[in-house]
């Protein structure tokens, strides 16, 4: 049995602790203080006295050369290699879909993605020291940073949490997290390496986790912060837009889904066919469908028969990622929702309707493809459950979308550059916040838009000098 610590408190005392929390996830104990009143008020008064001294004053620039040799001492076999073994049973992923995400998921954090997202959008960092001139505006502009980011983050994505206190900590943010106990690990181990790499900016970050609606303690998280950022389901959005004080400002991560598209002349070929089939399967297994850049449902161009034949490679693609890239573990709950619909397509073809189930192996809830004739948008239940539908002209999938279109993240196509280049706008007015191709559909750029704004830009505040 294992024990982690799960949580980074500068200046942590034992008189601070009232008794320890213990999450036990199946032979690995992660804990967590809980804290006397008033602690966490004193602790947040340390990170903003701490972000004067060790974050005012340093470029951006400096700040990100920091957080990369942070990353790279923190992917040391040795620092990194007790979390990639607790990662499976504390978060129910498989250890290779653990191992692949945290690597992918970590060039984020290297230094040339930060050096794109700060020339992206900040002027290379400059906009975060004086006014700067920006394209199609007459006044130069300043961009200032909140002094305490309160984070709320889900467990449904490893790494993510890192992601966001990367991006706070550009914009010379201090950082209080609170983890989920679906993947209470990453944060805190990235403060705890920083610490050793820069212990003044280490002092910057506090992390822990706490149930949610514990309410003393997120009332004071919530009273405290200039900027509050939430990644969760819609009630836990809808909760804390609730509990937030009225000038608070808050940006929201909430759920969202992607689907795919694939051209009829990506099919005429087997070889492309082939390898589409086998990206849109790697998409739908990444995470186990549970990103908002996981695919819900393909549209094929053509009639059924196309449809029918995209279906059964996305089936055997399926079948082969099962054993390089292994499902990870599933709730009774979800197992069930996916029998459900299973059940409900079968019964639909029995009842004469043209549809078709490709389940996995021996009846499992490890994939399964529904193939139908004709159905609006459907939500999946997730863990590599994915509806393949054909329509007669791509352009036709816009406007089925559309009502969808507020939670829509991103639209994978398989198509010719000509035909993405034409269709991208009907998909962009039905909500789409991304247009790609299945490659790269998992792994959004550092430098893109985070939910259609700029991941650092919706952190700072803009000061004109007019």
């Amino acid at each position: 049995m294992s024990v982690l610590d799960g949580f980074h408190l500068p200046d942590l005392e034992p008189a601070d602790v009232e008794r320890w929390r213990t999450l036990d996830r199946d032979g690995v104990i992660v804990r967590t203080p809980i804290l006397r009143p008033g602690v966490l008020s004193r602790m947040i008064a340390g990170l903003r006295a701490a972000r004067a001294e060790a974050l005012e004053t340093r470029s951006a620039q400096e700040i990100a050369a920091v957080i990369d040799r942070t990353t790279e001492l923190m992917l040391e076999p040795p620092t990194i290699g007790p979390v990639l073994d607790a990662l499976p049973p504390v978060t129910g992923c498989s250890a290779p879909m653990a191992r692949l995400v945290v690597e992918h998921m970590a060039e984020e954090w290297r230094r040339p993605a930060l050096e794109r997202l700060l020339d992206a959008e900040l002027a290379g960092g400059r906009a975060l020291d004086a006014f700067v001139e920006r394209p199609g505006r007459r006044a130069p502009s300043l961009a200032v940073g909140p002094k305490l980011s309160f984070h709320l983050f889900s467990g449904n994505v490893p790494g993510v949490a890192v992601t966001s206190m990367v991006r706070a900590l550009l914009v010379r943010s201090a950082v209080l997290g609170k983890t989920a106990s679906g993947e209470p690990l990453l944060a805190p181990l990235f403060a705890r390496t920083l610490a050793r790499v820069d212990p003044a900016m280490a002092r910057c970050i506090a992390v822990l986790y706490w149930p949610g609606g514990e309410d003393a303690m997120e009332k004071t998280a919530l009273d405290e912060a200039d900027v509050i950022i939430v990644y969760g389901s819609g009630e836990t959005v809808r909760d804390i837009r609730r509990r937030a004080p009225d000038r608070s400002r808050i940006i929201e991560h909430g759920p969202r889904f992607s689907i795919g598209l694939v051209a009829r002349e990506m099919l005429a070929d087997p070889d492309t066919a082939g390898r589409v089939a086998d990206a849109a399967a790697t998409a739908t297994a990444l995470f186990d469908q549970q990103g908002c850049v996981s695919p819900h449902m393909i549209w094929v161009e053509g009639d059924p028969d196309a449809a029918d034949r995209f279906a059964r490679l996305l089936a055997d693609a399926l079948d082969r990622l099962s054993v390089t890239l292994p499902r990870g573990r599933i709730d009774a709950g979800s197992a069930a929702a996916v029998r459900e619909i299973r059940t409900a397509a079968e019964f639909r073809a029995i009842g004469g309707e043209d549809v078709e189930v490709f389940p996995g192996p021996n009846a499992g809830t490890g994939w399964t493809v529904i193939r139908e004739a004709t159905a609006g948008f459907r939500p999946s239940p997730l863990f590599r459950t994915i509806t393949v539908l054909p329509v007669e002209r791509l352009e036709d999938a816009a406007p089925r979308i559309a009502p969808w279109g507020a939670n829509l993240q991103t639209v994978a196509v398989a198509a010719s550059r000509e035909r993405v280049a034409g269709l991208a706008p009907g998909l962009a007015r039905a909500g789409a916040m991304r247009v790609t191709d299945f490659e790269r559909m998992p792994w959004p750029p550092a430098d893109g838009h985070h939910d259609g704004s700029g991941a650092l830009t919706e952190l700072v505040r803009w000061v004109d000098l007019d």
